[in-house]
Parts: C-alpha cells; sequence; structure tokens
C-alpha cells in the first residue's frame, strides 16, 4: 500500500490530467514504442510548437483520468506503451502534428490508438481521417473566400450594369447631337 503522500501525489496527477481532458478540444493516444530518444525529442518539439500537451503518462493514471473525463471508452486501449496529446485550441492539431511525424519516420511501429473530439471518443481510423483535414487557418480562410466570391460577383454585375448604363447613355447622346447639328 502507497504511503499517504504517494497516494496524494497520484490523486493530484488524476485530478489535473481529468481536467486537462475535460477542458481539451481534442486528444489523441499514441503507442509510442520503438521510438528512438532523438525522434521522441523531435515529436515532442513539434506538439510544443503547436501548442500541443504532450507526455506518455503511465496507464493505471490515465484510467481514473478518463472514467473522471466521462470518456470511460478510452480505457479499452489503454494497454502497453501510451502517450497522450492534447490540444485546448485545435481539434485537429494533435493528430495532425503526430500523422505528420509518421510521414517522415515511416518506418517507426509506433501509432494511435484512439482520440476524441469535445468529449465524443474516435476510433483509430476516425483519428486518422481527423488528421486528414485542413488546419484551422485553412479553412477558415476557405470560408471567408466562399463568403467574399459572391459579393466580388454581386460588385462585378452591378458594375457591369452601371457601366452598360454609361455606355448607353453616351450612346443617345451622341445620337442626339448627330442629328441636332
Amino acid at each position: 500500500m502507497p504511503s499517504e503522500k504517494v497516494l496524494k501525489q497520484k490523486q493530484d496527477i488524476v485530478a489535473e490530467l481529468s481536467e486537462r481532458l475535460k477542458n481539451a478540444a481534442s486528444g489523441v493516444f499514441i503507442d509510442y514504442k520503438g521510438i528512438t530518444v532523438e525522434q521522441d525529442t523531435n515529436l515532442r518539439k513539434r506538439f510544443r510548437e503547436a501548442n500541443v500537451q504532450y507526455e506518455v503518462i503511465k496507464n493505471t493514471m490515465l484510467r481514473f483520468a478518463v472514467k473522471e473525463a466521462n470518456l470511460e471508452e478510452l480505457t479499452s486501449v489503454l494497454e502497453g506503451t501510451t502517450a497522450l496529446a492534447v490540444s485546448a485550441d485545435d481539434p485537429v492539431t494533435p493528430a495532425k502534428v503526430f500523422k505528420d511525424f509518421l510521414k517522415e519516420n515511416n518506418k517507426l511501429e509506433i501509432t494511435f490508438k484512439a482520440g476524441f473530439v469535445d468529449g465524443k471518443v474516435l476510433n483509430v481510423d476516425e483519428v486518422t481521417a481527423l488528421a486528414e483535414l485542413p488546419s484551422k487557418e485553412v479553412l477558415i480562410s476557405k470560408v471567408l473566400g466562399g463568403l467574399n466570391a459572391p459579393i466580388y460577383g454581386l460588385a462585378n454585375v452591378l458594375n457591369g450594369n452601371i457601366r452598360g448604363l454609361a455606355v448607353a447613355l453616351n450612346a443617345v447622346v451622341e445620337k442626339k447631337q448627330a442629328a441636332g447639328e
């Protein structure tokens, strides 16, 4: 039986982890076996640059945390080696960063185990599909471009009608001037 101090530390870790899971936009669980220290350092750097929290966590701690965060379905994937990447802002970033890392290091055994987005648990295929989505900035620019297109078209149509009206009026003026002379 662990001492009171150790037990309190573990409970604090689980509470903090559970809170992080509850407040996260998304997260992915990763099976990281077979990765070298250099590769892991590179992966951690990428996650840090993308504002994603990444850490290796004991499965026992994760089991308690996912239950507290109402993500019990994830307990089935908590076997073997487990790392967790969580983003508080962007639902796509953790999966995308890891997928890009895997593309560059295709000989690694590390894989997705599962994930979640806004409290909904995702299986491996859904996490992989999430990783294929464009980034938040790209999606926003596409939406804004889509919103601008009709406005731009309307401006061109109105401008064309005004231009046509000006040409027609000019022709009428020229015709009257020619007839009056």
